[in-house]
């Protein structure tokens, strides 16, 4: 997005929006599932009852995110299996060897994106993230996160600051500094940028509610969608000072964007670079960390879900989501990237709206208030309950809607 839209252009409005959700869908999501104790099904019903008596109206609209959920999972499953692939790749000196062949490097991918053409790596994403995750929160995901963030961040710091040593790597940072005012007049843009905030911040009605019911009573809320929203908006633009400098340094254009940036063009700009082989190695190092990361928080929600409402012990729970979500991974490699467009169209905004339209209009300020205030020193500003109301819901619908118009968004 920061190469299509000219850098800074979009970024402005990115990091608007990660303010605007930040202090609203961010912290509203994690409250909604601390108060529940329980994913979308559970929280989404409580609301519904505290409105109506009947908690099971709002079950049933629960599902949706919990099915969003596992379906970019899904989605998720085939990209992790080519990164996984791909540092192989890296670490084997393999990729360093195809040199600048594009015809070489292109065919690489391009078989590996195909029908049942990454098989193995995709069970090998799968099976690591089912062993993080039966471990547990506090046993393997927040484990495994303690040491992958870090070393994410080390990792990139390093790396960008090797790659503004090369010749050329000034005007890929110059690139992303640039705006182009024009851009601003274009809805699209915003459309984009709205979309991209709600995708990184996984606002999307299920992993950010689950998280949220792990959390005790003393947890400020707000003090952690802060930090959620500062560390995530750090590590975006920690990638793209990385990736676009990169490209820079390859004599590349810096306009372009999708799946093939990654597996295709860096691959080539590394290869021409000097001391690229380990340049390479340590990028697709980093993007595996946040790969892995990313796969485990949307599948936390399914399996949390079969959890709350069969009374699965965690290791079984796993075990059928990581066998459904292998399985249908290993058929949709051929379309993935049709898949993944269905879901972030129509079901992760949706299910962003309705968690939001749960907490703040049909739970009722009271509730919203008292869930977001718990455990924290000094009650929230009483801006919160407008902003989510009258902005965030809105929104919401809005990028819904103008997704399922354009194609896509985020």
């Amino acid at each position: 997005m920061v190469s299509d839209w000219g850098g800074m252009t979009f970024i402005i409005l990115y990091i608007l929006f990660v303010i605007l959700i930040g202090s609203t869908g961010l912290i509203e999501e994690m409250a909604l599932g601390r108060a529940a104790k329980g994913g979308p099904i559970k929280a989404f019903g409580m609301c519904t009852e505290m409105r109506t008596g009947k908690k099971s109206i709002g079950e049933v609209i629960g599902i949706l995110p919990v099915f969003g959920s596992l379906a970019l999972a899904i989605g998720y499953t085939v990209v992790v299996g080519w990164i996984f692939k791909y540092s192989y790749l890296a670490l084997s000196g393999k990729l360093y060897d195809m040199g600048q062949d594009m015809g070489l490097i292109g065919g690489t991918f391009d078989s590996t994106a195909t029908a049942y053409g990454n098989n193995s790596w995709i069970i090998v994403a799968i099976l690591m993230t089912a062993v993080i995750m039966s471990l547990g929160i506090a046993g393997g995901i927040e484990k495994a996160n303690k040491i992958m963030m870090p070393l994410l961040f080390v990792l990139f710091i390093g790396l960008g600051v090797y790659i503004f040593t090369l010749p050329g790597a000034t005007d890929g940072l110059a690139y992303i500094f640039t705006i182009k005012p024009a851009g601003l007049l274009d809805p699209k843009l915003w459309i984009y940028a709205f979309g991209q905030a709600f995708f990184s911040l996984s606002i999307a009605g299920n992993g950010t509610v689950i998280y949220g019911s792990y959390l005790g009573n003393e947890e400020n809320i707000p003090s952690a969608a802060r930090d959620v929203a500062l560390f995530d908006t750090i590590a975006a633009m920690l990638a793209a000072m990385v990736i676009i400098p990169s490209m820079a340094v390859g004599g590349s254009e810096l306009y372009s964007g999708g799946p093939g940036l990654m597996f295709i063009y860096l691959a080539n700009v590394f290869n021409g670079m000097p001391g690229g082989k380990v340049v390479g190695m340590v990028f697709y190092v980093c993007v595996l960390f946040a790969g892995m990361s990313s796969l485990v928080n949307l599948y936390e929600s399914p399996v949390a879900t079969l959890q709350e409402r069969f009374g699965l012990n965690r290791v079984i729970a796993t075990g059928i989501i990581a066998v459904l979500g292998g399985g249908v991974a290993l058929v949709i490699q051929g379309i993935v990237s049709g898949w993944m467009d269905a879901v972030s169209i129509y079901v992760c905004p949706l299910g962003a709206m309705l968690a939001a339209f749960m907490f703040f209009w049909v739970a009722g300020d009271k509730f919203a208030l008292d869930a977001v205030n718990k455990g924290k020193d000094k009650p929230i500003g009483a801006w919160f309950i407008p902003l989510g109301k009258f902005v965030l819901v809105p929104l919401a619908l809005v990028a819904l809607i103008a997704g399922a118009m354009l194609g896509g968004i985020g």
